[in-house]
């Protein structure tokens, strides 16, 4: 039975929260520390950067132990173990760092949703969907709240929830979402952006599957043309747009239409794979 290829993209959300505004009467250790981790960090030096997190979260904690402080070398530390893999010792500084900001900064400030993000994000990286969907939804409100609903940058949290729902099988509500993310894509980038494309195939598959052919058409060859157009004819993205059309086309039985469409795609394919063994890539 042919498969749609279609990629689900998790996109990850990892930031350090914004520290608030804050102005202290004079240099303290622990921001010393934290400042020197996270140069440490941006060097690469792990080791480095997570002893100096630990020392600066000692020197916080002074503060008291639902600090905001606390909650930023939290976040930073949690953003070391995460880069090596560490996720059993990364998440209970994540729900820490979530409980600090919610108590402090209140549930629907953006420093929670960040740490929500952060939370989800790690959830992706396992594949723990289930965990990661309602931390999304409940940051996903808090930035539509903040940034108001038609920002760009709620597109990505858009999409990650789409995929959720689509890898769970629950396609209405993917296509919700999808055809969402689609309206704000349209409105910021244009009808014709190679993002929106992106979009309008996932869409195109998404309604294929439901069996709503008739809708699904125009979006298969909106997708190909939009994708030709930004990326040329040979592309591998333009070979997944003609794959995916052509299961729609053998599903309305139009074998001779499909098998052309398969065709060029395989053309494709195989000029990728030459250019990849020439390159060593």
């Amino acid at each position: 039975m042919r498969k749609f290829l279609i990629q689900l993209w998790f996109f990850g959300f990892w930031g350090l929260v914004i520290f608030p505004v804050l102005v202290f009467a004079q240099a303290e250790s622990w921001k010393t520390d934290h400042d020197q981790g996270l140069q440490a960090y941006s060097y690469g030096d792990l080791a480095g950067a997570e002893r100096l997190f630990l020392r600066a979260l000692k020197e916080a904690e002074r503060s008291g132990a639902e600090d905001m402080r606390v909650a930023t070398v939290l976040d930073s530390l949690a953003q070391v173990y995460f880069g090596q893999g560490r996720y059993a010792e990364t998440e209970p500084l994540l729900r820490r760092s979530l409980a600090i900001w919610e108590k402090v900064l209140g549930p629907e400030h953006p420093n929670a949703a960040t740490a929500l993000d952060n939370l989800a994000d790690l959830y992706l990286k396992q594949k723990k969907f289930r965990e990661a969907e309602p931390l999304l939804k409940r940051a996903l409100a808090i930035w539509e709240k903040s940034l108001g609903p038609d920002n760009p940058n709620l597109i990505q949290r858009i999409n990650t929830l789409a995929n959720i729902s689509y890898g769970q099988g629950h396609y209405a509500e993917a296509e919700k979402l999808y055809r969402r993310a689609l309206i704000i894509q349209e409105k910021v980038f244009g009808p014709d952006h190679l993002e929106a494309a992106k979009t309008v195939d996932f869409l195109a598959v998404l309604c294929t599957v439901q069996g709503k052919y008739a809708e699904a058409e125009p979006l298969h060859r909106r997708a190909l043309a939009a994708r030709e157009k930004a990326l040329g004819p040979n592309h591998p993205e333009v070979a997944a747009s003609l794959e995916n059309y052509a299961i729609l086309l053998r599903k309305t039985n139009r074998k001779a239409e499909a098998e052309k469409l398969e065709a060029r795609a395989k053309l494709i394919r195989l000029q990728q794979i030459h250019d990849s063994s020439r390159t060593g890539n």
